[in-house]
């Protein structure tokens, strides 16, 4: 499978999760989740699936400082409902890459493992979009995202229209999608930008 080279040089997120190593699914239950899972899962590439592995990264940076992550221990709510514009989308990502789901989610094994509920929208009382909190400790944090800080290139747009309209030749066609990945990599080569990205 081929994709853009720059996927590799994204910051994976490695988290520990007690279901994985109950089962025996990893050694010691440690899960390795690359961006391009995101991308296999999502079906695409875009500022909203690159933000919300942002997202992900500046929430459990916050939420974990040096400790690894714990899957099925973070608490999403979103103040909007799923059918929200792109709401539902960054819950997608969000929900695979925390391993937190919800009311469909799995339920557990013996009282433990659950990650059913873990997951929710419409939650009036989150003061902004999105609302993570640590199920141990209840220790959260509350991220807007904000993709507008990174510009795609002027040229981009049009061609987008053209392409979608059928009217786009090869050459512009390949432009736009090379114009496309290129503001989704800036933004996810550089982590400087992650905190203002994510709102915080």
């Amino acid at each position: 499978m081929e994709y853009p080279k720059f996927y590799d040089s994204v910051e994976p997120f490695i988290l520990q999760d007690d279901l994985a190593a109950f089962l025996g699914a990893t050694k010691g239950g440690e899960i390795q989740i690359d961006y391009i899972d995101c991308v296999k899962l999502a079906g695409h590439s875009c500022p909203t699936v690159a933000g919300s592995y942002i997202l992900a990264k500046v929430a459990l940076n916050k939420l974990y400082g040096n400790e690894i992550p714990k899957r099925s221990q973070v608490k999403i709510e979103f103040k909007e409902a799923k059918e929200h514009q792109v709401t539902g989308v960054i819950g997608s990502v969000l929900s695979f890459i925390l391993g937190s789901n919800d009311s469909g989610g799995f339920a557990g094994i013996g009282g433990k493992f659950n990650r059913k509920n873990l997951l929710s929208y419409e939650n009036n009382d989150v003061n902004g979009m999105v609302k993570f909190t640590r199920i141990d400790n209840n220790e959260s944090i509350t991220l807007n995202l904000n993709t507008s800080i990174v510009p795609g290139d002027p040229n981009m747009q049009p061609l987008m229209q053209k392409t979608l309209m059928g009217q786009a030749s090869k050459e512009e066609a390949e432009q736009f999608a090379k114009l496309w990945q290129a503001r989704v990599e800036y933004m996810l080569l550089k982590p400087e930008l992650w905190e203002e990205i994510a709102g915080f």
